[in-house]
């Protein structure tokens, strides 16, 4: 495979998982009319992958310091399949659920009222920036993630190396914030 090949698959996969997730947000494809039980339990399973993904992370970086090329493969492997496990949970929820939540909506009507927003003060804002940051580094990093798994499988280190100076510390940030996301929003989920 050349890297032009590998160049525009990773733009193809990257590409068509922004538009489901921008389709799925944007709520045009119709949900079923029931809502599955077990939808309920998806936002914490994608924060318990999350928190699993970072942990894992930390460790890959550890093995990879020690020099231990093999554990830092494997435990990569294994980040990146959660983190596609929690890629289909999350476009799941999203389908099957008819509502978005809403950061501090308390009667679950989807509207904020003056009261609720009261209440949740600047706590809102510090989740709205959280969230932004999450959301916008979550979609960026999925091609450096395909990437960097690519020249690190192909052990062309060096390369592996510069993308990864990226990669890591994007792909930790959206994991830890995504289990923040969770914790802080968790409260308003009204299924």
């Amino acid at each position: 495979m050349t890297d032009k090949f590998i160049f525009r698959f990773v733009a193809a996969i990257s590409i068509f998982v922004l538009a489901v997730v921008i389709i799925l947000n944007r709520k045009v494809l119709p949900t079923p009319d029931v809502t599955p039980a077990f939808t309920m339990y998806l936002p914490k399973l994608n924060a318990i992958i999350n928190g699993t993904c970072s942990v894992l992370l930390l460790l890959s970086l550890y093995f990879i310091m020690k020099g231990n090329v093999v554990m830092h493969k494997r435990i990569n492997i294994l980040a990146f399949c959660l983190s596609s496990l929690f890629l289909v949970s999350y476009i799941a929820f999203h389908y099957l659920m008819k509502n978005e939540t809403v950061f501090g909506d308390l009667d679950g009507d989807g509207i904020l009222s003056d009261m609720e927003l009261g209440a949740v003060g600047k706590v809102r804002s510090i989740y709205l920036v959280i969230l932004v940051s999450h959301i916008i580094l979550a979609a960026g990093v999925l091609p450096l993630i395909l990437l960097s798994f690519y020249r690190g499988l192909q052990m062309q280190v060096e390369k592996h190396k510069k993308l990864v100076r990226w990669t890591y510390p994007i792909w930790l940030y959206v994991t830890v914030t995504g289990v923040i996301v969770y914790i802080l929003v968790s409260p308003y989920y009204h299924f």
